[in-house]
């Protein structure tokens, strides 16, 4: 392939303008592999899925990872945050039924065992066996093509940066730091909080608020707008009667204007006037990207007025050798999307490729119920868009569940093309997998409709909104003329004498 010799040639030449010393003391790579094809910085899931995949493509792959492999996901994010909802959901009857939430201690003993039961994937020496370099360390770029990790010098061909992003926090003056914390430090807790305070009413609020109400504390969100602020409004309004229900209170369209700490706890003085008391107070306000420090400004590679690096639909930067995939950039933060996105830039960088993201994006917030969306989730009635929506009511697992409260929405297009949806209910996550391909690949409500579907299920919710959807379009007054000369013909050739018809 001379394109891909070509392209080898250039990078080659780019890489060798710095000196590098080659003793081994020096270098974390041995003399022969003393250039790295892909340095990947970051051993959260898109650090690697990406060095996984160049290393499996042939690239000499080294991945930079200042702390612990596995990222937020496996630590503080996804694994340790179902674990507790999880944990939370069994709770509920048995507090029901005795009065008493479970020891704290033994929801953390659960949390810890998910995580090191997912650790070995993620770890060192499952990223060796796939043929990546580890090395520990805190990385800088020092030029084009160098990098520096704790005084060793690295040479690279091309990076990925995949650093991630920390939780957002804001002052609230009079209020001691050690009374607050975040979705990372939250699992430090000894102890259930008795009064929790959540700032924020996204998902990362939504779930850990109604997790630990349902394990026995008293928890109130403030909220400055509204909850779950991107779903469909619908949708929130369910997740607020859940909350509601589970005992959370929410404060709406409020803020938290300063603060009296004492030794029983902190006065929180809100906006509206009233207070709120607290033992602790979880930030919960966004999150912002990983990139200070990292000398990326000594590369050309461009940052948004948020700090996050700014990528093209290939995953490259300003830099056409410097790539970057998962929180770091712009783009929705999600660990599936990091990994996706992660995949395509490796890929690209090391063979050369131009293949592009998908724009296709679901996302799920695990509180109970589920709230899970992909595409567009509200019609646009001037583009001649409609919603298609079933109550689980008349879904019928959901009945022999005695789980009614939720519904299942598809937005199509004047053509029955499927444009986005949302579904609350339990497993909703499960149910939008087939809503993501649709929606992807461009498929109707026709081609969902027509497809055999297993009952009982959730999913009937979305295959009962596409045949409510087809049934309408064959309603319209000209499909309903179609369908009656159709139907006029086969009359005619059926009545026609027996020996004259051939019927196959």
């Amino acid at each position: 392939m001379p394109w891909l010799r070509s392209r080898q040639r250039g990078l080659r030449r780019l890489a060798q303008a710095p000196s590098f010393n080659t003793t081994h003391e020096e270098s974390p790579m041995s003399v022969k592999h003393r250039i790295v094809d892909l340095l990947v910085v970051g051993g959260g899931t898109a650090g690697i899925v990406g060095a996984k995949t160049a290393a499996g493509l042939g690239a000499r792959t080294l991945l930079v990872e200042q702390a612990r492999t596995g990222g937020d996901c496996l630590w503080t994010g996804c694994v340790p945050s179902k674990t507790l909802l999880s944990a939370a959901e069994h709770a509920t009857p048995v507090r029901a039924l005795t009065g008493q939430p479970p020891e704290f201690a033994t929801v953390r003993e659960r949390i810890f065992a998910a995580i090191n039961t997912i650790a070995p994937v993620d770890s060192v020496a499952a990223l060796e066996a796939s043929g990546v370099e580890v090395l520990t360390g805190a990385l800088v770029f020092r030029a084009p093509g160098v990098a520096e990790v704790d005084d060793r010098q690295i040479r690279f061909r091309q990076a990925l940066i995949a650093t991630g992003g920390a939780p957002a926090t804001t002052v609230i003056p009079g209020l001691d730091p050690s009374r607050v914390v975040t979705s990372e430090t939250i699992w430090d807790l000894d102890a259930r909080p008795g009064r929790l305070a959540i700032v924020g009413g996204g998902p990362i609020a939504c779930e850990l608020g109604q997790a630990f109400a349902r394990l026995g504390s008293q928890v109130t969100m403030v909220v400055r707008s509204g909850i779950l602020p991107k779903e469909d409004p619908d949708a929130a309004d369910l997740i607020r009667a859940s909350l509601a229900h589970d005992g959370v209170h929410l404060r709406e369209n409020t803020t938290i204007e300063h603060a009296l700490t004492t030794d029983t706890g902190s006065m929180l003085q809100m906006q509206d006037g009233t207070t709120l008391k607290a033992d602790t107070v979880l930030m919960a306000i966004g999150r912002v990207p990983r990139t200070a420090g990292l000398g990326l400004e000594r590369l050309g590679v461009t940052l948004d007025g948020g700090g996050h690096i700014v990528t093209d639909t290939r995953m490259r930067t300003s830099n056409p050798l410097i790539w970057a995939a998962g929180d770091v950039t712009a783009h929705p933060q999600f660990t599936h999307l990091a990994g996706v996105h992660a995949s395509v830039a490796a890929a690209n960088a090391v063979l050369g490729l131009k293949r592009q993201i998908s724009t296709t994006v679901p996302r799920v917030t695990f509180t109970s119920p589920e709230v899970a969306a992909v595409g567009l989730t509200t019609a646009d009635a001037g583009l001649g868009h409609r919603a298609r929506t079933v109550l689980h009511t008349h879904v019928d697992r959901a009945v022999t569940e005695d789980h009614t409260g939720g519904f299942s929405r598809l937005v199509v297009d004047r053509h029955g093309k499927i444009l986005g949806a949302t579904i609350v209910g339990p497993r909703a996550g499960e149910s939008l997998s087939e809503v993501t391909l649709a929606v992807q690949k461009g498929l109707t409500t026709s081609d969902i409709a027509g497809t055999t579907h297993p009952y009982p299920s959730y999913s009937d919710g979305v295959w009962n909104a596409a045949v409510a959807d087809v049934r309408e379009r064959l309603a319209s007054p000209l499909m309903r003329r179609a369908t009656a000369a159709l139907l006029w013909g086969r009359r005619r050739w059926l009545d026609r004498p027996a020996p004259h018809r051939r019927d196959r």
